[in-house]
């Protein structure tokens, strides 16, 4: 009895036993915290600082698809923990598409306020200003010579029967063999920024983008008055290209505008000089009475009505102008030729004959 009883206290009580193992399952649990502890830490750390990198955030990308590229380029350290990250705090769905210029060694916070911010790196652009009043190959001669476009793709597309979808003031072009140029007159004359790169088709929508716009600024009810008129928007659009052309001085464009609806009223030729040089390869100072002669359905001195279509870009006072023409009795008018640039009006020939005279005195002197 006794040798059993002293062999039964010299070994390990249960008690001990079990705390042993409570200690070493707890010592394992801190280990194992730890280590995790130790990798979210090192994972959400910022990466070695470096130079900038250039990514793409597509648009509609996950916050997980834009954790992984990050990841792929060196911003962030593991995408894995960085998506759990944004998921805590609520973050990724207002990221912003685009590109950015992110950099190894940025906080966590600073890159979810940078995407969500969209503050991307500005697109390169192209900018380019066409004037009031100029012709389509005016307009293809300034591109070219700013190396924008491929000038005799830009001729081509111009001139080709395609709808041009999106674009609202083309439809109303006719199916007319005797148009010049297909898309004169519907290129709005503006200063515009495209990205770099365009294509002359990207160009050519943009600026009869330009137009619609502009056509939507009217005076509501606009549409109303072209039907009392009976004009179409290209009939419209031609008789403010002569406008444009024929006016430098913005309160003669009514003024002109209402000599052009006499003579059509009348039956009379418009005998327009802008439509004869609108025919040749350079405008003259002067014409001659051979260049009046010139056999084309543009040419107002031997056609009656309207020319097929639009001689240039008219700007929009010109477009008002056409639409909104004051009421007079003038048939003619004739520059002054004192450097003002404007014009002596006429009811009748007779009158006219007095003005040309009177100018050419104003010149003399």
């Amino acid at each position: 009895m006794q040798s059993r009883q002293q062999h039964s206290r010299s070994g390990p009580s249960a008690g001990r036993i079990a705390l042993w193992v409570v200690l070493s399952l707890l010592a394992l649990l801190i280990i194992g915290a730890g280590s995790v502890f130790l990798y979210v830490w090192n994972g959400l750390k910022p990466t070695a600082s470096g130079e900038p990198v250039r990514i793409e955030i597509a648009k509609g990308a996950s916050a997980f698809a834009v954790s992984d590229t990050l990841e792929k380029h060196g911003i962030i350290k593991n995408s894995f923990l960085f998506k759990y990250y944004l998921k805590a705090k609520n973050e990724g769905s207002h990221f912003q598409a685009g590109v950015y210029d992110l950099s190894p060694g940025m906080e966590n916070d600073e890159i979810i306020a940078k995407l969500n911010s969209g503050d991307t790196v500005a697109e390169a652009m192209i900018r380019f200003t066409i004037p009031e009043g100029f012709t389509l190959l005016q307009i293809a001669d300034k591109l070219s010579e700013e190396k924008l476009i491929d000038k005799a793709k830009f001729l081509a597309l111009a001139d080709s029967a395609q709808g041009w979808e999106g674009a609202e003031a083309v439809k109303s072009i006719p199916a007319d063999d005797k148009l010049h140029h297909r898309l004169e007159g519907y290129l709005f004359p503006e200063t515009y920024e495209l990205k770099k790169g365009s294509t002359e088709e990207d160009i050519l929508k943009r600026m009869m983008a330009e137009l619609d716009t502009k056509l939507n600024t009217l005076p509501e009810g606009w549409t109303d008055v072209l039907a009392e008129r009976k004009l179409t928007l290209h009939q419209l659009l031609t008789i403010a290209s002569l406008i444009e052309r024929e006016v430098v001085v913005d309160e003669e464009r009514p003024v002109v505008a209402g000599v052009i609806y006499n003579r059509l009223a009348k039956g009379m030729p418009l005998q327009i000089d802008a439509t004869v040089q609108y025919l040749l390869d350079k405008p003259k100072e002067r014409l001659y009475e051979k260049d009046l002669q010139i056999d084309s359905p543009y040419n107002t001195y031997k056609i009656d009505g309207l020319p097929p279509g639009p001689i240039a870009s008219p700007s929009l006072a010109s477009i008002k102008a056409a639409l909104y023409p004051e009421k007079n009795e003038y048939f003619y008018y004739v520059t002054k030729k004192d450097g003002s640039q404007t014009h002596l009006f006429a009811k009748t020939y007779k009158e006219h004959l007095k003005n040309i005279e009177t100018s050419n005195e104003t010149a003399a002197k």
